[in-house]
């Protein structure tokens, strides 16, 4: 399987937590047999009896927690990863998102362009800023076309960015260092930095960071870091410049507009044919599609692991039919010695019951540390599982396990004691 797979690395990763997860389950199986071996005898008959059946020789106790805890891990994984993944859902698309993002309005119809969208909506939420591009061509006295290679993380450094200059602090961004610029500065570039990029780079307050725009290189000082909230479908930029600082370079606007649904079919006419450069973006459908990409990627983790969970049943399954003629045996023989058919099947189900309760906090703690690692490494979402939903499929998983179970041990109350002695 790691031979031939698209990513053997992955695949190997894989194969060793699985097979790590079947050494912790053999090692469970075993010590569930050596604590209730040591444990004291229950006076009651059928805990004494269902205390016995779990490390009486020839006892299944090992198969059985096995293809349990696979089971129910599989259960608590992809029930955690799937509500994580809806959690993401709904704390990345804000209730209040913008109804169209708007590009490339032309700079001197920005007065228009406002007119427009409020006659469609006098209570339209309307956020609009400059946007030019450019590319980072120096930073702490560092040409970027000397460097051999570029320093880990600094992706700013690849090709052109996205630029703007803003007189306040934009929407969804927070100031950890330096300080902003007063809202009528007119002196020398100033520049504030994102701060993952500016530790990628190295930077610190004071420094020089130098961009190219249409063939004109702007150097502006560092004056302040700040943290930007990707996730708040605003207009966000990891490079904002002081006013003024691209007065002279040609440049257009871009928006986000937020207006009810009435004005949003107006405006998907109107602004077209009123700023034809102009590119409109209806975000409804983006989260649409973005809903939709999640959604598939949460099904096809549920289809991945069903199959494995069946498999595990299976396995459950064979367990029980496995220890069948055992079983058999001792059912006859406690019937010969008075015990009813209620007693035989309780002693049963205190076994199933305490096997279960066993392995569901066991496969608790490994499916939610499985599913963690899946949301927050390979898909970079905040893993935040919603414990009822956790907690009722455990108890669902648990509870069809020991329902398995008693319906193996059903026809063994209807063996005939002559025929199955004579089978011995």
């Amino acid at each position: 399987a790691v031979a031939t797979a698209r990513e053997p690395l992955f695949a190997l990763g894989f194969v060793a937590a699985a097979a790590a997860l079947l050494v912790v389950l053999v090692g469970l199986g075993w010590l569930v047999r050596r604590v209730a071996s040591r444990l004291p005898r229950p006076h009651r008959p059928l805990p004494r009896l269902a205390l016995a059946n779990l490390h009486r020789p020839g006892a299944a106790t090992g198969a059985l927690v096995v293809a349990l805890g696979l089971g129910l891990t599989l259960f608590v994984a992809l029930a955690a990863i799937q509500t994580s993944i809806t959690a993401e859902i709904a704390r990345t698309v804000p209730q209040r998102a913008p109804s169209f993002f708007i590009l490339d309005i032309p700079r001197d119809g920005a007065a228009d362009f406002r007119s427009l969208v409020t006659r469609a909506d006098p209570d339209a939420a309307i956020n609009m800023i400059p946007a030019l591009r450019g590319s980072v061509t120096e930073f702490r006295g560092q040409r970027v076309d000397e460097l051999a290679e570029l320093p880990e993380g600094a992706w700013v450094l690849r090709g052109d960015r996205g630029l703007t200059y803003s007189a306040t602090l934009p929407a969804g961004s927070t100031l950890v260092a330096g300080r902003w610029w007063d809202a009528g500065y007119r002196g020398p570039p100033l520049v504030s930095v994102e701060q993952e990029v500016a530790a990628s780079l190295g930077l610190r307050l004071g420094d020089t960071l130098g961009v190219n725009v249409l063939g004109v290189e702007v150097q502006a000082k560092v004056a302040s870091f700040r943290t930007v909230d990707w996730e708040n479908f605003g207009l966000n930029y990891v490079l904002v410049f002081s006013p003024g600082t691209f007065d002279a370079a040609p440049h257009n606007m871009v928006a986000t507009v937020a207006v009810g649904p009435t004005a949003e079919t107006e405006l998907s006419r109107s602004v077209p044919r009123a700023f034809p450069s102009a590119s409109l973006i209806a975000v409804r459908d983006v989260v649409s599609q973005v809903t939709t990409l999640l959604t598939q990627m949460s099904q096809a983790i549920a289809v991945a692991a069903s199959i494995a969970i069946l498999a595990g049943i299976a396995v459950l399954i064979g367990a029980i039919a496995a220890s069948r003629e055992r079983r058999v045996y001792d059912s006859v023989i406690l019937k010969l010695l008075g015990a009813t058919r209620g007693q035989i099947l309780g002693a049963q189900a205190l076994e199933y019951a305490a096997l279960a309760g066993i392995v569901a906090l066991l496969a608790l703690g490994l499916g939610l540390a499985a599913a963690a690692y899946v949301v927050v490494e390979l898909f970079d979402f905040t893993f935040a599982p919603d414990p009822l939903v956790v907690g009722l499929t455990l108890l669902g998983g648990a509870g069809l396990a020991f329902l398995i179970g008693i319906a193996g041990s059903w026809p063994l109350l209807s063996a005939r004691p002559a025929q199955a002695l004579r089978s011995l």
